[in-house]
């Protein structure tokens, strides 16, 4: 019987170390699990760290953005050829198919592109393309006239997208850079159905207008309001540059000072085809008919913008997409993106990640 007990003791001891031996592999075994979980998922949801070509940290420095910075050549018809300059953020992701690329076109026409780079820290993880179109920034600017027009941007653009292998993206256009996006989209959905272009997701035109004459006379209206609501009380006119002043914080930038990249864009615009006047007889008309559907788009502005209400109401005429967003952001003018980056950064990748 004692040797029975004896037997039975050390069974049961041997047991319980079995037990526990395991239970320790089971425990090191949740933990390896739980820290490669947190690895995969760091992996999925942070930005890329490697950077391709160069390395920069955004302005917020919330974002640290890898970048791809180099040139491409484009031609004209009468066989001239230029360099445009390009920039891609988050290169690592441009092939993305949970979040496809934003590609960013600029307004002027030939405000370079740096002004829109703040987009960059409030649109995270998604890449993002800007270029500086021919005639601004570090891109070629040809003297001779005859080397610009909106045909010509529309196709560099496709040239862009060819030489960075992009098959999915969404196109983001502000203000001149809108007019831009939509001829873009009219000239895919008239080209013939076995073309090789790159799939337009969705399009963003911001603060564009759909008839240059038509916002030159709002132009012209809203200065008339400012000198009326804010004469000198010893009646004298307002002087040009008083009156320029309060045009810029009433409509164009709503900040008590000029955001030093709008600043610098604006002074390093260039001079051959620039502004209004470069495309004074612009107006959109709608494709062609039996063209194929433009993408969903959505038309945003703000509330004390310049380009007015009635100035984008058109663009509903022309469009041949079945959804058209309008949205108008409040107490901001025509650049949203330095007013209220925040909710304009949110409005554009919530927009882009409804056709992702």
């Amino acid at each position: 019987a004692h040797a029975t007990c004896n037997n039975t003791t050390i069974s049961t001891m041997t047991f319980i170390r079995w037990i526990m031996f395991n239970n320790q592999i089971i425990s090191l075994l949740v933990a390896c699990i739980i820290c490669l979980s947190r690895s995969v998922a760091t992996a999925f949801l942070a930005p890329p760290s490697t950077p391709i070509s160069t390395h920069t940290k955004s302005s917020s420095s919330l974002h640290a953005s890898s970048t791809n910075e180099g040139f491409l050549q484009v031609s004209r018809p009468d066989g001239s050829e230029h360099k445009l300059s390009y920039r891609v953020v988050r290169p690592m992701n441009l092939s993305s198919l949970q979040a496809a690329p934003i590609i960013a076109l600029h307004g002027g026409p030939s405000i370079p592109s740096n002004y829109l780079h703040p987009l960059e820290d409030v649109v995270p993880y998604r890449s993002i393309v800007f270029y500086d179109q021919l005639g601004c920034g570090k891109s070629d600017q040809p003297t001779d006239i005859s080397q610009y027009s909106i045909g010509d941007s529309v196709q560099d653009l496709k040239v862009l997208l060819k030489k960075l292998g992009v098959r999915r993206f969404h196109l983001y256009g502000q203000s001149y850079g809108g007019i831009l996006a939509f001829e873009y989209m009219k000239s895919v959905a008239t080209a013939t159905a076995n073309n090789e272009d790159a799939k337009c997701l969705s399009a963003i035109l911001s603060s564009a207008p759909s008839n240059v004459a038509q916002v030159e006379g709002e132009f012209v209206r809203l200065l008339d309001e400012l000198k009326t609501t804010h004469s000198k009380d010893n009646g004298e006119e307002l002087t040009d540059a008083e009156l320029e002043a309060l045009f810029r914080t009433n409509h164009q930038c709503r900040m008590p000072e000029m955001p030093p990249k709008l600043k610098e864009a604006y002074a390093n615009a260039g001079t051959v085809w620039r502004g209004t006047d470069a495309i004074k007889d612009y107006v959109a008309t709608p494709p062609a008919e039996g063209a194929s559907r433009m993408p969903s788009s959505m038309i945003m502005r703000g509330e004390h913008d310049f380009v007015s209400e009635e100035c984008i109401e058109p663009w509903k005429s022309v469009f041949n997409t079945k959804f058209l967003r309008y949205k108008t952001m409040k107490g901001c003018s025509h650049h949203g993106l330095f007013e209220d980056g925040a909710t304009y950064g949110e409005l554009i990748d919530s927009f882009c990640a409804e056709y992702d």
